[in-house]
């Protein structure tokens, strides 16, 4: 069974994946990579729409015991039969702000991932789709890669479990709804 590293943009997937990859030397399997190489996409004007049925259908093959998947996509395009751990990683929206500024997304972009991190939904739909006992919240937001990549470990070799992340009170808190939400 695989081991799968989502959450939203900017979190740290890829770069916590490559450190995670020397220690269990799991093979990588890119989601977003592989929906470019397989076509499973198409170009608009600001984005690129995946197709969600066909990239299912192009990982179905590809996933072995030692893989280690990694993407936003993961909760949409996989099954509850093929991951033995799945690794949310969450990072404080004020945070991921810069983040996105420094890629240079689209204000559009920025607005519907700080969203979708403050409210949790890959974590809601990660959970949703492989059950909670295979889901980890790992809010690294002030962790060097090193604290997290051993938060992984911990969790895989059973040791702690998740971490409690609530962006939506911590900024209602700060009064700050109205800097991430349009109401």
């Amino acid at each position: 069974m695989s081991i799968v590293i989502t959450g939203n943009p900017g979190v740290g997937k890829h770069t916590i994946a490559k450190k995670i990859y020397k220690i269990l030397n799991y093979e990588i399997l890119d989601i977003n990579k592989i929906a470019l190489d397989t076509g499973a996409y198409e170009k608009n004007e600001d984005s690129i729409d995946v197709d969600v049925s066909k990239l299912k259908k192009n990982l179905k093959n590809k996933i072995t015991k030692k893989t280690l998947i990694v993407g936003h996509l993961a909760p949409y395009v996989l099954t509850k039969s093929q991951v033995k751990k799945v690794i949310v990683l969450r990072k404080s929206p004020y945070k991921l702000i810069s983040i996105y500024k420094k890629r240079k997304y689209p204000i559009e972009k920025i607005k519907e991932n700080l969203e979708s991190e403050i409210l949790g939904i890959i974590a809601h739909d990660a959970i949703k789709k492989f059950g909670k006992s295979k889901t980890y919240q790992i809010d690294s937001t002030s962790d060097s890669s090193s604290k997290t990549i051993k938060k992984i470990r911990d969790i895989l070799d059973k040791k702690i479990k998740s971490d409690e992340v609530d962006w939506l009170s911590q900024i209602s808190e700060k009064n700050d709804l109205r800097k991430f939400f349009s109401y």
